[in-house]
């Protein structure tokens, strides 16, 4: 692992004139296709930080789902969120990254909040038959970037690997937190994870095929608790140009949610 050199993904960079706050992001966002594009996982994870900074005490996120505009690229970043429809029960709440090289709007998210609450039913809290312990470590393949969000996460394989097309099952955690200084969030790890699913479950080969997801969508059913974070995923591919990653999202516990991703599957050239 090379994250050594990185104490974040992110380094706050103060305020704009308009209120939004403004970062720099360090190499460690760096995704797998090139090391000048983040990988989505980063991003989700600080809209989501945007998101709970707006949302009041005493609430969850049940439902966060962002759009990517385009690629993300490593450099300063600038966000923004307000609450769309208040309420008593469930709000809207909404976040916006604006890269500040070009100025455009590169990532869009919303998130619906629910009462948090111990008068629910009671969950089924068994957890999976394995551990992080038990799991493996696997390289990705050379054509990959790998000196950036691959190596800032510990990977741990129970059934598939980087390097097979099917179904995958990975045990996650991030080697660095989302900026200086701060724990994060159950919110924010589960989401740094989650965008990795269409990778863990490529259904195609990666030196041959594109697979970039367009958006993320993650239902929560409830904060996860500890380190690791675990993705049972699987792609389904369209006759087209369309393909679904979708995963089951467990932490030691237990189940914490589900995720899909819709990708766009094409010959790389």
């Amino acid at each position: 692992m090379k994250s050594e050199t990185w104490t974040s993904y992110y380094v706050p960079d103060g305020s704009s004139d308009d209120g939004r706050e403004r970062f720099v992001s360090t190499r460690a966002t760096a995704g797998p296709w090139t090391e000048r594009a983040q990988h989505g996982g980063p991003p989700a994870a600080l809209l989501g930080r945007a998101i709970e900074a707006v949302t009041e005490p005493g609430r969850v996120v049940g439902r966060f789902a962002m759009d990517l505009l385009g690629p993300i690229p490593v450099g300063p970043l600038a966000l923004a969120a307000r609450v769309v429809r208040p309420g008593r029960t469930v709000a809207l709440v909404e976040a916006a990254m604006d890269d500040l090289g070009s100025g455009r709007t590169v990532a869009r998210a919303q998130a619906w909040t629910f009462p948090a609450s111990d008068a629910g039913p009671v969950q089924d809290l068994t957890p999976l038959p394995h551990t992080p312990a038990q799991g493996r470590h696997e390289e990705p393949p050379a054509t990959w970037n790998r000196v950036g969000y691959l190596d800032s996460v510990e990977w741990r394989w129970i059934e598939g690997a980087v390097t097979r097309q099917g179904p995958g099952t990975v045990w996650m955690r991030p080697a660095v937190p989302l900026v200086p200084g701060e724990e994060m969030s159950g919110l924010q790890r589960l989401l740094t994870c989650v965008d990795s699913a269409s990778g863990v479950s490529a259904a195609v080969d990666a030196d041959t095929w594109g697979f970039l997801n367009t958006e993320l969508t993650v239902h929560v059913l409830r904060p996860p608790v500890g380190e690791w974070i675990c993705l049972v995923a699987e792609t389904s591919l369209g006759p087209g140009a369309v393909g679904v990653a979708a995963s089951t999202v467990y932490d030691e516990s237990g189940p914490v949610g589900r995720s899909a991703q819709a990708l766009l599957v094409v010959p790389e050239r």
